[in-house]
């Protein structure tokens, strides 16, 4: 693996890049999406806009826009074909130069992407370029990058093998493909209404054992928009359809690369699929029915079901395996706010914590079989420590109270000594207030902090806590702090001599952690009142 990548040759590409544009009744965004593709400059040589035979003028839009650039090209597709596969397709079979990337309507290439993506696949002769992705919640503006770790440094693969997290990225978004090596491949995404089409892809990709070249550059925006009237295909996850849609489209995925021989890059499709898809479902299941969780449950259960015994092996105690081997010991839903827990980031592994006869320490008392002695090994920076909040809203000086639990004598061993308090306002991340406060023993399981939180400073949002924990063995644990279930979980209106009113409603998010929202003044409070009323109408 060569870390770093050569010098570019050329600050001025040829016309070498074709961008396919996918779009079906998105006349809102699609322009933007091409637009932001045509400014990538002269790297860019065509921008093939794909239309699945749309109903609402965004074919009309598109050919519009195509009367002011030669290089967007429309091909409009007579039958819709219920899925974005189809339309990609089509897409490449229209291409006519050397390099080919791809864009969804209602997202956007960053100014720069193409031309970095280029200059490092010639530079690297990559047969495969990929860059970082930021998914963008919308309204909010709320960004978080995807897989971070993974573009934490210009990187060269000679073949994915090197690298088996490379099949953690499933997007098929934020890369440039060399157009021959797909077609040599016989590479396509699945035809008609497949949903995560891109993870078989991927998977097709990388078991032609490409040269990978990675950036650590920001070359695609991923907008999410939760709020719109029409979900994506892959955020509507309400029905149990979508659960079978998704292990389809893993399965098929671990089955290609194996069929090529990549046996380490299928078994690390595994152990994603128990820490990235198990444990976003399993933290949205208190959401959901009885029906579907049943379904959810028994599905799962046949699912991991085809695992063999490898693929519990490494990591015994990580969250995703803990999570689906009481799945496959359970056989209906059980320990649901336990497992939430566990299946947050960072990970909690709330009480009780009980031992076996001999003093191996169990899931459960009913679980006994599900072992977690391997949690006896790890260091303390990697624990799924459980930390309880309590946020006491007071007129004058509310109180945040936190609780540090023993976990198998690990923490104790450790000594936590302190621990950093921090409120970061979720679209940003930023943080506005941050304190450090000793740890105090109260029980002989138990630690307890407490430090005063000033809403007025932290002002208007929704803001998250953030902890790290820290050891007299000099070593430290990021964490959340699991909301406890308490009557202070609930919107307070108080005075306030800076916005006359001050509304603070403590609440725990889907994972179980506290988090904060505010609202400032009468309006801020009456727009609080909007949002709720608009939330239970939909």
């Amino acid at each position: 693996m060569d870390l770093m990548l050569p010098a570019p040759q050329d600050p001025h590409p040829a016309p070498r890049v074709a961008v396919v544009v996918i779009g079906y009744d998105d006349a809102a965004h699609v322009a933007d999406a091409v637009r932001s593709a045509l400014r990538q400059g002269p790297a860019v040589g065509e921008v093939i806009a794909v239309d699945d035979c749309s109903t609402d003028g965004s074919a009309e839009l598109l050919e519009r826009l195509a009367g002011h650039d030669p290089r967007l090209r429309v091909v409009h597709r007579s039958e819709n074909s219920g899925g974005c596969g189809t339309p990609r397709n089509t897409g490449i079979d229209a291409v006519t130069l050397p390099y080919v990337m791809f864009l969804d309507s209602d997202d956007v290439l960053p100014a720069g992407a193409v031309d970095t993506l280029l200059r490092a696949a010639v530079a690297a002769d990559a047969e495969v370029t990929s860059g970082l992705c930021v998914r963008r919640e919308l309204p909010s503006g709320r960004e978080q990058p995807w897989q971070p770790t993974l573009y934490a440094a210009p990187a060269v693969f000679a073949r994915p093998s090197e690298r088996p997290r490379l099949v953690d990225d499933t997007l098929c978004v934020n890369k440039l493909y060399l157009t021959s090596f797909l077609r040599e491949h016989g590479i396509r995404f699945p035809e008609g209404r497949f949903l995560y089409e891109d993870f078989v892809f991927t998977a097709r990709v990388l078991a032609a054992a490409p040269r990978v070249a990675l950036v650590p550059d920001r070359v695609y925006t991923w907008n999410v928009r939760r709020s719109a009237d029409r979900l994506s295909l892959s955020l509507d996850r309400d029905g149990i359809d979508n659960w079978r849609s998704r292990t389809r489209a893993c399965a098929l995925a671990h089955e290609i690369l194996l069929s090529a021989g990549q046996k380490v890059l299928a078994r690390a499709a595994r152990v994603k699929f128990l820490d990235h898809e198990l444990r976003m479902y399993v933290r949205e299941l208190h959401l959901r029915s009885p029906e579907y969780r049943r379904a959810w449950w028994e599905h799962t259960r046949e699912f991991l079901g085809h695992y063999d015994a490898a693929d519990w092996e490494p990591n015994p105690a990580a969250p995703g395996r803990l999570i689906g081997r009481v799945i496959m010991e359970c056989p209906e839903p059980a320990d649901l706010p336990r497992l939430r827990e566990l299946a947050a980031r960072p990970a909690r592994l709330l009480p009780p914590y009980v031992r076996a006869a001999d003093g191996t320490p169990i899931w459960s008392a009913a679980l006994p079989q599900v072992n977690l002695a391997s949690l006896l090994t790890r260091p303390a920076s990697g624990l799924p420590v459980a930390v309880d909040a309590e946020l006491l809203v007071r007129t004058r000086t509310s109180r945040l109270r936190l609780r540090l639990h023993e976990l198998y004598g690990r923490v104790a061993a450790a000594e936590p000594l302190a621990v950093t308090v921090e409120w970061r306002f979720r679209p940003t991340g930023r943080v506005a207030r941050r304190a450090t406060v000793p740890f105090a023993p109260t029980a002989p399981e138990l630690w307890t902090a407490e430090t005063p939180v000033d809403l007025t400073a932290l002002g208007a949002g929704v803001w998250d806590l953030c902890l790290t924990l820290h050891f007299k063995d000099g070593t430290s644990r990021e964490a959340t702090a699991h909301a406890r279930s308490s009557p202070h979980l609930r919107r307070r209106a108080l005075p306030n001599p800076h916005h006359l009113l001050l509304l603070a409603h403590p609440y725990a998010t889907h994972s179980g952690a506290l988090a904060l929202r505010v609202a400032t003044g009468p309006l801020g409070a009456a727009r609080v009142a909007k949002g709720r009323l608009q939330r239970l109408l939909r």
